[in-house]
């Protein structure tokens, strides 16, 4: 017996001398907080998932699935189109649009989306020249993607995205490809409709950017004990490097918690991992109210709140102050309301949907979408 014990000991204290370096590894940060390139390809689409702060990608019912998940997309009951648009930061614009087409009676669907994030004729500035060199420069970041979704049964469907992306930064550019991958359960629990997603994001190539922006006139320094003669800068261009854009895994749930005639409260759950940031998780709850009166009229309202991690870092550590922007998780950044009107008459169908955004120290952001189906 006192052999097993002593073994057993000795067996723990070799365990924990070598678990405490992996232990010690494991609590180190290695988050790359604007690490990446691209990142407007985390920006969303259409002001319905706004306004539920991404959770949407469980119920997903509308155009905007060939963004927040393609294995949603075969779930539609008709064609449709959308645009959404809205001003960021720094008056920043992003803008979304997306065309589906279910197939085969429903069996497969179609789409193509095109997202755009930009601004143009901004002034230069230089250390030398610090009210502007009288030059301008722009920012276009695009990206289109074809979109294919399937239902493989009448609980299971999925789809992929394939995206070209171009991202332009004043004289430089860059391309690349990614593509997106989702599927969704849909069940019911009792007769409670209640739907699963699972989805990644932007799994693709690196962006590595080149053009007349990188050129430079380089002047050569003579060997040391030589003359110095006078030069003419040699043209020369600068390499830069490659980066990778943001990938984002993403693991959400729907679940119709109360339906009653054109009544229906969905309650919906989201957790998010992306390798830019920390991990994060939300909420949101949707109420709608479907053909009232029979008048072809449905209204819907929406909330949503997401627990960002990240807000916890004050932003001025890193350089060595601290800032006023020093927040929690549970601050009012990461909130978000909305809600839609649409009327439907036969299969032709309008819709109009706004969310607002709490960005934190950055401000607050409307999101407008238009659809339309037939």
């Amino acid at each position: 017996m006192k052999t097993v014990l002593t073994r057993g000991l000795w067996s723990l204290m070799v365990l924990a001398t070598f678990a405490t370096p992996a232990v010690t590894q494991t609590t180190q940060d290695n988050t790359t907080f604007g690490g990446m390139s691209g990142e407007f390809l985390l920006l969303g689409a259409g002001a319905h998932g706004a306004a539920l702060g991404g959770a949407y990608a469980a119920l997903a019912n509308d155009v905007s699935a060939l963004y927040y998940n393609p294995g949603s997309v075969a779930l539609l009951s008709r064609p449709g189109a959308m645009v959404s648009t809205y001003t960021y930061v720094a008056d920043t614009r992003y803008t979304w649009a997306g065309v589906a087409f279910p197939m085969s009676g429903g069996a497969r669907a179609v789409g193509v989306s095109v997202g755009t994030f930009g601004v143009s004729d901004q002034p230069v500035y230089t250390f030398e020249n610090p009210d502007g060199t009288g030059e301008t420069y722009s920012v276009a970041e695009t990206f289109v993607a074809g979109t294919y979704s399937q239902n493989f049964s009448d609980r299971f469907s999925a789809g992929f995205s394939a995206k070209v992306i171009s991202d332009k930064l004043g004289r430089t550019s860059a391309s690349g490809l990614a593509v997106d991958f989702g599927t969704n359960f849909h069940a019911t629990v009792g007769a409670r409709p209640i739907r699963g997603a699972f989805v990644i994001q932007n799994l693709g190539t690196n962006l590595k950017h080149t053009g007349s922006g990188l050129d430079q006139g380089i002047i050569r320094q003579p060997p040391t004990g030589t003359v110095n003669v006078p030069q003419e800068p040699q043209p020369a261009s600068l390499k830069a490097s490659s980066w990778s854009i943001p990938v984002l895994f993403r693991v959400a749930v729907a679940l119709d918690a109360f339906s009653m005639g054109s009544n229906r409260v969905t309650l919906l759950a989201e957790f998010t991992q992306p390798n830019n940031n920390k991990p994060g998780a939300g909420g949101g709850l949707e109420y709608s109210l479907s053909n009232i009166g029979n008048s072809g009229f449905s209204l819907a309202a929406r909330g949503s709140y997401t627990i960002q991690p990240a807000n916890q870092l004050d932003p001025g550590t890193a350089a060595g102050f601290t800032s006023k922007y020093t927040a929690s998780s549970f601050t009012s950044y990461g909130a978000a309301v909305g809600g839609g009107i649409s009327y439907t008459r036969g299969k032709f169908g309008l819709g109009f949907d706004y969310a607002y955004r709490n960005l934190g120290p950055l401000g607050g952001t409307d999101y407008f979408s238009f659809s339309l189906g037939w």
